[in-house]
């Protein structure tokens, strides 16, 4: 069984629409069994707006496969850290939303907008996915320094928060050797000693790992073996996700997967809680 834990749908702008039908059918055809649908909002967002009551709709239509989450600007409101934010996270709640995100805010993730807003969806508790960017300005997504500081105080601010850690800021971490050059990006080669990220997926219950898009991907096959090995050390914290958001973009990690289970490099335990277990207990599914 197969929970793909980011999707997105893409209707507006000049792209080719990638709506709720293609969403569906590439699942079918991947043979992926239920799937989360992450809004996308705010001004970072790549100029895609995708609101959560439109996904909320996609749940509707599809409550069998379909887990929606909501979305949540930190700066919305009165653009303050003192904003309430509880009329709103219940309203989502009801609707059947099951987490928020992604966040994609070009912000500091320790910024006290942001750990307002995420000690509220604790207090909910709605695990929030987060899209982590290396620096303010340029693209889209919360930002850390080098080695993840930030993160790691809003981990220990916000402990009954959990959080989904995705995109190459994030990733890069997997390696002790990432630099500002690299964190950015997608690093390649062999993995010599483990980052900062394994420390902090050790020390914090409330930090997990989406294994979506290339970043994903990217961090678990750059060394092949260390890899394996980090599949099965941390299969209690890892999420399998795709981030599939165009018609005829690759997911390579589905055959990954399946080909390690056939191989016998991960047990039917580590497999299970990595493809779906894990995220069903996380969302509470």
């Amino acid at each position: 069984m197969f929970i793909d834990v980011h999707t997105h749908i893409l209707t507006t702008w000049g792209e080719e629409p990638f709506t709720e039908q293609h969403l569906i059918k590439r699942m079918e055809e991947l043979k992926i069994d239920k799937f989360v649908v992450l809004p996308i909002i705010g001004p970072e967002g790549n100029y895609f707006y995708v609101p959560p009551e439109q996904i909320i709709e996609v749940y509707k239509r599809h409550s069998d496969r379909v887990i929606p989450f909501c979305n949540i600007d930190p700066r919305a409101g009165s653009n303050s850290p003192e904003t309430d934010f509880s009329f709103l996270i219940d309203t989502y709640k009801r609707a059947g939303c099951k987490g928020v995100g992604e966040i994609t805010a070009n912000m500091y993730i320790d910024d006290p907008r942001c750990i307002n807003l995420f000690r509220q969806l604790g207090k909910a508790e709605l695990p929030v996915l987060f899209h982590l960017y290396n620096k303010i300005g340029g693209s889209y997504g919360l930002v850390d320094d080098i080695h993840l500081p930030r993160l790691e105080k809003v981990l220990k601010k916000c402990p009954d928060t959990i959080f989904i850690g995705h995109a190459m800021a994030f990733w890069s971490e997997i390696s002790a050797d990432v630099s500002e050059e690299t964190r950015g990006g997608y690093p390649k080669g062999e993995i010599k000693a483990p980052g900062r990220l394994q420390k902090l997926l050790k020390k914090y219950p409330n930090l997990y790992g989406d294994l979506s898009a290339g970043s994903g991907f990217n961090a678990i096959t750059r060394d092949i073996t260390y890899g394996y090995k980090f599949l099965r050390e941390f299969h209690t914290k890892l999420l399998f996700g795709t981030d599939l958001c165009h018609i005829k973009q690759e997911v390579p990690i589905v055959d990954y997967f399946k080909q390690i289970k056939e191989q016998g490099i991960v047990t039917e335990e580590e497999y299970e809680n990595i493809t779906h277990k894990n995220v069903e207990r996380v969302l509470k599914l």
